[in-house]
């Protein structure tokens, strides 16, 4: 997936054609973007560096609070992560010439967006370009952890394995089970497509509302708690709003299947955590995948590291070379673009 299917902005030659056209419009000097690692991909650096002046946190990990409100001082954009919480102390720091902040992902809730509403700051993101990378991490989370690779590997490395035996490392597989998808936007959509070619039985959503991709998919709109119920896989693609916050807590997980799966690949605060320690623990359910944690990085003593029924992996739903190039250029492009009063290629509003 690129900038030309989605934007309009991928291929050299028009990104060539916005980088001239701004360049015909700059009057006032360079801006001063200010980015948060050091470690950012370079393709969208090398956008920012032709019309800006860039200054970037040296490390290759999340910019400290203090150096982050000392170097945002004066800057005209920010390109930041999901790590970097933006707050009205920031923007109180940065200045009133602050007129765009360019997030490298797609969840924004590190960003204060009603404050940046009221100070007429655009914010970017980085919707579409990123589905199908973290539909394949999910679908490879959600089989690893069923199908018990890790306990697999560290047997066949430690001599655990000893020989065939018939009820060896087995689990759940999805031929002929039921998968409920909790959120179907793109991301719920692209899952639940590859799921389908495992000729599952059924495919169940819940969602704020109708979806009319479904009846292509062939998946069916239920309430929640049905979906608890009836699913053999429960996978989490919803955003991180303030109703899906912890949704899945103590209650929800009783209502699970005893051989359900969990997986989610959204974001860690829509699961209470200890809730699922505690389900984990005491096989209320089978087992959980989990790309997201509360917090991230998870700390080295957490539960969920001890648990054999539950994998963990450090929040790379979308690293592929190809989607994180794509992001950092998507990134660049709506920095370039608020600074130069051009509509920018995903704005949230």
């Amino acid at each position: 997936m690129n900038y030309k299917t989605l934007f309009g902005y991928v291929t050299s030659s028009v990104r060539k054609g916005l980088v001239n056209n701004l360049s015909r419009n700059m009057s006032t000097g360079r801006f001063r973007v200010y980015i948060t690692r050091s470690d950012m991909p370079e393709s969208g650096l090398d956008l920012l560096k032709k019309k800006c002046d860039i200054k970037t946190w040296k490390e290759a990990s999340t910019v400290p609070r203090e150096e982050f409100l000392k170097s945002v001082a004066g800057v005209d954009a920010i390109y930041c992560t999901l790590s970097d919480k933006i707050d009205q102390e920031v923007l109180n720091v940065a200045g009133p010439q602050l007129k765009v902040i360019s997030t490298i992902s797609v969840g924004y809730d590190h960003i204060d967006l009603t404050e940046c509403k009221k100070r007429g700051i655009k914010v970017g993101y980085t919707p579409n370009v990123l589905t199908d990378a973290t539909a394949e991490l999910t679908m490879a989370l959600l089989l690893t952890t069923s199908r018990r690779l890790p306990e697999a590997q560290l047997d066949a490395k430690t001599g655990g394995w000893v020989s065939w035996a018939p009820n060896y490392m087995t689990g759940p597989g999805l031929k002929g089970a039921t998968v409920g998808m909790v959120g179907f936007g793109r991301i719920g959509q692209a899952v639940a497509k590859r799921v389908k070619s495992f000729e599952t039985a059924r495919i169940l959503y819940f969602s704020r509302s109708e979806r009319a991709e479904a009846n292509e998919i062939g998946a069916i709109k239920v309430e929640f708690d049905e979906l608890l119920k009836e699913s053999d896989f429960v996978i989490v693609c919803a955003p991180l709003v303030p109703e899906t916050k912890e949704m899945f807590n103590k209650s929800a997980f009783e209502k699970m299947k005893r051989s359900a799966v969990f997986v989610n690949t959204s974001r860690g605060a829509l699961v209470d955590q200890n809730a699922l320690i505690y389900a984990l623990e005491n096989k209320i359910i089978w087992g959980a995948g989990l790309d997201v944690t509360t917090p991230e990085p998870l700390p080295l003593d957490s539960p969920l590291f001890k648990l054999k029924n539950c994998v963990v992996l450090p929040h790379i739903g979308s690293a592929t070379i190809d989607t994180r190039n794509t992001m950092s250029e998507l990134t660049a492009a709506n920095i370039l673009a608020a600074l130069h009063n051009a509509k920018m290629p995903a704005e949230l509003k």
